[in-house]
């Protein structure tokens, strides 16, 4: 779904162990080049580059790739991304999640039992592929850590803003020129409604809210949220409403 020139929100339905849901990863594009924000779990590869031909952005592969935080439904896909490209994707994740992205360390909510009960649903070669870019003895995945409040030079301009909580290392993105928010898992929407993080999967629930204050900085005419989609019902007085009524 289109978003604003050159914003294209994509959907797609993935299965997590015995969960299913549906997933929205943004792309950030012109006329010669994509930006990719998450990638979906192991294998989800093909399927996104088919939606990013199916929406009519025109290089196949991506020029960036970046990563709103460490969870499996985020950079499930990255190794195949880094692998099929014909030149080195530029990846960017937080500082604070940098190492768990990097596989120095486990990922902080993906336990033994829940990564093999994640990884059986998916063909070994995925398995392998995820097992191996995510481990301590392959090079390093990020390529340029962000900060709170940092600049990027996509679709015109992208601010970063450290949203911890949900992860240590999570961020939400603006975009200027189209006054949308990409919030990652920080916001999500159900129902049509635009709610706070999840509090099954935030394991730090109250930085998680204090996080919402960021937004109040922006003028957001449309969020992007991984989980739900878009919501552009009066934002700003959306947001002030969480606030008030979670905090």
């Amino acid at each position: 779904m289109k978003i604003a020139n050159g914003i294209e929100m994509l959907e797609l339905s993935i299965n997590i162990g015995e969960y299913k849901m549906i997933i929205h990863p943004t792309v950030i594009y012109d006329s010669t080049s994509y930006v990719l924000v998450d990638t979906g779990i192991p294998g989800n590869y093909q399927e996104i580059i088919e939606l990013i031909r199916q929406a009519g952005i025109g290089p196949t592969e991506p020029h960036s790739i970046i990563l709103t935080h460490q969870d499996i439904d985020h950079v499930g896909s990255l190794p195949q991304f880094l692998a099929n490209n014909s030149r080195q994707v530029d990846v960017y994740a937080h500082k604070d999640d940098k190492a768990y992205i990097d596989g120095e360390i486990p990922f902080l909510k993906l336990n033994e039992e829940k990564k093999r009960s994640v990884l059986q649903s998916i063909p070994e070669k995925h398995r392998l592929d995820f097992e191996t870019a995510f481990s301590n003895s392959t090079p390093a995945n990020v390529t340029h850590s962000v900060t709170d409040g940092g600049r990027l030079p996509f679709g015109g301009g992208l601010i970063v803003i450290h949203t911890p909580g949900h992860t240590p290392g999570h961020i939400s993105l603006y975009h200027e020129a189209s006054k949308t928010l990409i919030a990652g898992d920080a916001l999500v929407v159900h129902n049509g409604e635009l709610l706070g993080p999840n509090p099954n999967n935030t394991p730090d629930m109250d930085t998680a809210l204090k996080s919402l204050h960021q937004f109040k900085k922006y003028p957001i005419e449309t969020v992007i949220c991984y989980h739900g989609g878009i919501f552009n019902n009066h934002v700003n007085k959306r947001i002030e409403k969480l606030i008030a009524t979670l905090s």
